[in-house]
């Protein structure tokens, strides 16, 4: 972003509404709890990933309501001078904890816990959820499309089918959980991830010949490259490529068909020529059931697009910001209270809370444990919170790299049930260990 970028506006209009109304009523600067979680998980899944962390601590440190933010505000009438006076003020001065990004969580898990006054912390709610409900449901989806792949390579390459921004942020979900590459050079440039890329049909067409378009490509890029070969006929397209290239030949690529068939056959060719170490790659619509579907045939990597950025059918987690705790009082030392929603299939559970997760003896996590106190260090349980705001300072950047290592940990902890791909309960269930009612 631009330094003068301001994530400010990245919300509802009854974030505003609301904080007019406390500064009136006094409320606005009562000392509060909000907590971000999920009530269930989506579409049967056995486990969610919290991803977004590192771009919610962005768009925090550009949450500021400059001249031309406050010029729009007051000229639609959205709130009135006084608000506008306080928000020209604004800077978050509270706490924030979290779960680790590429952490796994389950039903309940207090994924983000926000304490601050409630006129500081209430503004923040639509940003946050923006955030972390489209990154945790593509790093959701893209954990399971990597379990299904088993170690072969996973290529992103959803641009073309989502929001043009929303494709960056989808480049770094997938990233996070375990692909090896993105086709967006913008993620690549903003996060540092690794880039990379084919060409289309309409290389091959464009050219006289599939011929021409081979020997145009090999003499721009080398052999390593990789062809597309299913234009035309695609054994016809692989000798050629052969005859081209030599075993030399980077790899070629499938986008059409029955690809398991397909590229049983085209190994088979290329290894009768020597080609060898030339690989297989697979592309068009794949989900992780597809992925899982080509576990034995002779496919060496993986492009996702569509199914990836639209969270593989679910594209929110459905994640809530809720209070759950409040002070009578805007004294600085008014006792929090616990409170709750009793509303009708969207109930909460009151209190600030802490998360963590047992483990057997064999380091095999067995429950996710909330508690309504900060725990005791306890052998075989690990605490998953992490501050990432002390006092209004942002001290949980980290790089991607690290957030990548945690979910390969996370996921490496869950019981095998965990990896299926069959619909099924949470691989652990949520314990809440004396929590208030």
């Amino acid at each position: 972003m631009t330094d003068d970028w301001s994530s400010a506006l990245l919300t509802d209009r009854y974030e505003l509404t609301m904080l007019q109304g406390a500064l009136r009523s006094g409320a606005a600067h009562r000392r509060t709890v909000f907590e971000m979680f999920a009530r269930r998980l989506p579409d049967q899944r056995r486990y969610g990933v919290v991803a977004g962390t590192g771009r919610f601590l962005e768009a925090l440190r550009d949450f500021r309501f400059d001249t031309p933010t406050l010029d729009f505000l007051s000229d639609n009438g959205i709130v009135d001078d006084s608000t506008l006076k306080w928000l020209a003020e604004y800077r978050f001065s509270g706490d924030i904890w979290g779960y680790g990004e590429g952490e796994i969580y389950f039903p309940g898990s207090p994924i983000l816990v926000v304490e601050g006054t409630f006129a500081e912390s209430v503004i923040l709610e639509t940003v946050a959820l923006s955030i972390f409900n489209h990154d945790s449901a593509i790093a959701s989806a893209a954990s399971r499309m990597v379990t299904a792949a088993n170690g072969r390579p996973l290529i992103e390459m959803g641009s073309r089918r989502t929001h043009e921004m929303s494709a960056v942020a989808a480049a770094r979900a997938a990233y996070l959980t375990g692909f090896a590459t993105t086709s967006n050079l913008e993620a690549g440039r903003r996060y540092g991830i690794p880039t990379a890329g084919t060409s289309a049909h309409a290389f091959v067409l464009a050219h006289d010949s599939e011929r021409h378009a081979f020997t145009a490509q090999l003499d721009a890029l080398g052999p390593e490259t990789t062809l597309l070969v299913d234009t035309f006929d695609v054994e016809r397209a692989v000798r050629t490529a052969i005859e081209l290239a030599g075993e030399k030949l980077g790899g070629v690529r499938l986008d059409s068909g029955d690809l398991a068939a397909t590229a049983a056959r085209v190994r088979d060719l290329l290894d009768q020529h020597g080609a060898n170490g030339t690989r297989v790659l697979v592309t068009g619509d794949l989900d992780e059931y597809s992925i899982q579907a080509l576990a034995i045939a002779p496919v060496d990597g993986y492009g996702v697009g569509t199914a990836l950025v639209t969270g593989s059918g679910s594209p929110t987690v459905s994640l809530v910001y809720k209070l759950v705790a409040r002070a009578r009082g805007s004294a600085p030392d008014d006792r929090l209270e616990p409170v709750a929603k009793r509303s009708v299939g969207k109930p909460s559970r009151g209190g600030r809370k802490w998360g963590s997760r047992r483990l057997d003896d064999q380091g095999v996590a067995t429950a996710e444990i909330v508690y309504d106190h900060e725990p005791e260090k306890e052998p075989g349980v690990r605490p998953l919170l992490r501050q990432l705001v002390d006092k209004g300072e942002i001290v949980g950047t980290e790089p991607l790299p690290t957030a990548r290592e945690r979910h390969k940990a996370a996921l490496a902890e869950l019981p095998e049930e965990a990896r299926r791909m069959s619909g099924g309960e949470p691989a652990i269930p949520t314990q809440f260990e004396r929590l208030h009612p």
